[in-house]
């Protein structure tokens, strides 16, 4: 039998090589052959490029994928990698975004240092965005052909990656896990980086779609898939393109969760890997794939989650769909709820806007026949009377109206009103607040 003190040696000696291994790794630097300093100045590209932005390449590059500064408003740069085939006039598309909503000015500076930590600074050394990946043991920085930068050890290890962190498109080969951590989340507008109403998060048991408003608690689910899960938990949900057989036919754009299910969104007649899943700024879910059977090249939308031509999801689900109010039927705005009826719709329809609180201030009147979008993914408050439901919007200053479906006094308080859908059921009613004359 070994003697205590045998034992105490062997643990002194594996706590000093343990603790040798991580003062190792601690030590790990950046060789001086890898670090590198950009400098956002020089002239602009002269290529097409998304959001008709101006743009400067840096020198990391793997195709069909560039590193650059971009931008869309004089003096603000984001830095983001820009997705494009060839150099002809196809419209460039940016797939990944660092400093969202945070530009940076003429001579910011992107620096790998030897501490391993990548860091967008301005000119003068504020840092505006960075991966905190300082003495981590970093050793490198790599684009990859699939479009993930990474920062990682010397073993090949991944400290840092850019597929962790999406701001409103997945590549192919990329995940949202739950937790919200990789939700995609839409841009404001062409112009305006900032993020906009739109988010798509994956959830233990469901894919969901949410808008977010300013009266508001929380975001309004308009959207929620739970096809192929069944009862299971998942963890993740990849974006992912193979071919349909061995034999490489056609090809299938998927989404594979974790639980091992596989939802096919679209079969494209072409190589497909080329494609990118994006929340697009009206909060439609879209697949765009580079089709190169064509000497020009282009994007085609080869898979579109609200669309009147697909058996997926209603146009009119949209919350945009009709602008700031209006019903919706089989895709099309069709009318403009008012106190006077359904009017002809047009883009200026607006709900009228509240001067007060006050219950003597305002009433309500009603729209038959319609639904406001979360009514269909959410169950609603209830049962309750509709008296109830009125009460409850009455006593609520941001609530601007509240739906009801009469069959099941299922009761919704509507905090914006946006796109109603008509049905084909008149039990299914809307109350519009709006100012007493």
């Amino acid at each position: 039998m070994a003697s205590s003190s045998s034992y105490t040696m062997s643990f002194l000696a594996f706590f000093f090589f343990f603790s040798l291994s991580l003062i190792s790794i601690a030590k790990a630097t950046v060789p001086l052959s890898e670090t590198f300093k950009f400098v956002n100045e020089g002239e602009f590209g002269p290529y097409i490029n998304e959001y008709d932005a101006d743009y400067r390449t840096l020198s990391v590059f793997s195709s069909p994928f560039q590193l650059c500064f971009y931008t869309t408003t004089p003096n603000a740069y984001t830095l983001a990698l820009r997705m494009g085939i060839q150099r002809t006039e196809p419209l460039y598309r940016w797939v990944w975004e660092a400093n969202r909503a945070k530009p940076v000015r003429e001579n910011a500076t992107l620096t790998l240092g030897t501490d391993g930590n990548l860091v967008l600074a301005e000119a003068d050394g504020t840092v505006v965005w960075q991966t905190n990946t300082a003495n981590k043991g970093v050793v490198a920085f790599k684009l990859l052909s699939n479009g993930n930068m990474v920062l990682h050890d010397s073993k090949g290890k991944f400290i840092w990656q850019s597929f962790d962190y999406p701001t409103d498109t997945l590549l192919v080969g990329q995940s949202l896990r739950v937790g919200g951590v990789t939700k995609l989340v839409s841009r404001k507008s062409d112009k305006e980086n900032v993020d906009g109403a739109y988010s798509f998060v994956m959830e233990p048991k469901q894919l969901a779609m949410y808008r977010r408003i300013n009266n508001s608690p929380r975001p309004l689910l308009y959207y929620s898939s739970t096809l192929t899960f069944g009862k299971d938990s998942v963890q993740f949900v990849k974006f992912n393109s193979a071919p349909e057989s061995d034999e490489g036919f056609a090809y299938e754009l998927t989404l594979e969760h974790s639980a091992g299910g596989t939802l096919i969104l679209a079969r494209p007649k072409y190589n497909s890997t080329a494609s990118f899943l994006r929340l697009g700024i009206d909060g439609n879910l879209v697949i765009y794939t580079y089709y190169d059977k064509v000497s020009w090249g282009a994007y085609e939308k080869t898979f579109s989650l609200f669309d009147r031509d697909s058996n997926w999801e209603n146009e009119c689900q949209l919350p945009e769909r009709c602008g700031k109010f209006g019903v919706c039927d089989d895709n099309q705005c069709v009318a403009c709820p008012s106190e006077n009826g359904l009017l002809g719709w047009s883009k200026s329809c607006e709900a009228k806007k509240l001067t007060s609180c006050s219950a003597k201030d305002f009433h309500y009147y009603k729209v038959e026949g319609v639904d406001h979008y979360m009514s269909k993914y959410t169950i609603g408050s209830g049962p309750v009377k509709v008296e109830a439901c009125g009460k409850k919007c009455t006593s609520d200053c941001k609530c601007l109206g509240y739906f009801y479906n009469q069959d099941t006094s299922r009761c919704w308080i509507a905090y914006d009103l946006m796109t109603l859908t008509k049905v084909s059921n008149s039990t299914h009613l809307g109350f519009i607040k709006v100012p007493k004359k």
